[in-house]
């Protein structure tokens, strides 16, 4: 059972943690870029020809400081993010793995509460029209009716847009019809992460502040899980 509530804590202190679950397709980049985000390696992440992440994972960044400010009050900031195996997977059934990330979801935001699910795509693979195995249509499944609310999307590997010669509004633009839809549906949530010329620490404030952003516009409401 899903519900929806504003924590308490997150508006009587001066820290705050934000709780972040990566969907995605095999090799989109899911535990790259969490680490980027947690500001560590805590996920595995490697090529390989086969899915890599098997278990659903839960990393913690250190705090950040005086990361933004809310009442006048400077506001440290803790991310907790799920890392998920890639849907579908090479070596386990899609109810394998919508059971494995069901019941990790319970586990770590059952009272705390998911803050943002972050749909990771690369830029250089389109989005196609939706399947049954798709990781949209395990989002849909898991968050409930809500999840337009709390999903983003997290382009990985946008260093490959410059690549090509598009700028990121070309890019959209000349995007596939389901990827636009999708855009529509999520109120235009999304975020480009570039691997090259921006250090590892700018890639992570510029994602951070998007998703502070978003999270904000949602006046900090939380998906719980039971």
């Amino acid at each position: 059972m899903l519900s929806l509530c504003l924590p308490t804590a997150m508006m009587d202190s001066n820290k705050m943690t934000i709780n972040l679950a990566l969907f995605g397709m095999t090799q989109s980049g899911k535990s790259s870029a969490g680490n980027i985000l947690l500001g560590s390696t805590d996920f595995h992440s490697s090529f390989a020809p086969c899915s890599v992440t098997k278990d659903c994972s839960l990393g913690r960044s250190c705090h950040f400081h005086s990361f933004m400010r809310r009442g006048g009050q400077e506001v440290t900031l803790q991310v907790q993010v799920l890392d998920t195996p890639g849907y579908p997977h090479s070596r386990m059934s899609k109810k394998h793995v919508k059971q494995e990330v069901r019941e990790a979801l319970a586990h770590h935001f059952g009272q705390e509460g998911l803050h943002l699910a972050l749909l990771v795509q690369r830029v250089d693979v389109p989005l196609c029209e939706q399947e049954e195995s798709s990781p949209v249509q395990m989002i849909q499944e898991l968050l409930g009716h809500a999840w337009k609310n709390y999903t983003a999307i997290l382009f990985t590997h946008a260093e490959k847009i410059e690549e090509a010669g598009f700028n990121e509004d070309e890019y959209l633009h000349e995007a596939s019809d389901t990827l636009l839809t999708l855009l529509n549906s999520i109120q235009h949530r999304y975020i480009f992460q570039y691997k090259k010329g921006n250090s590892i620490n700018e890639q992570r404030l510029k994602t951070l502040e998007r998703i502070m952003e978003f999270i904000k516009e949602n006046c900090y409401q939380v998906l719980n899980f039971k």
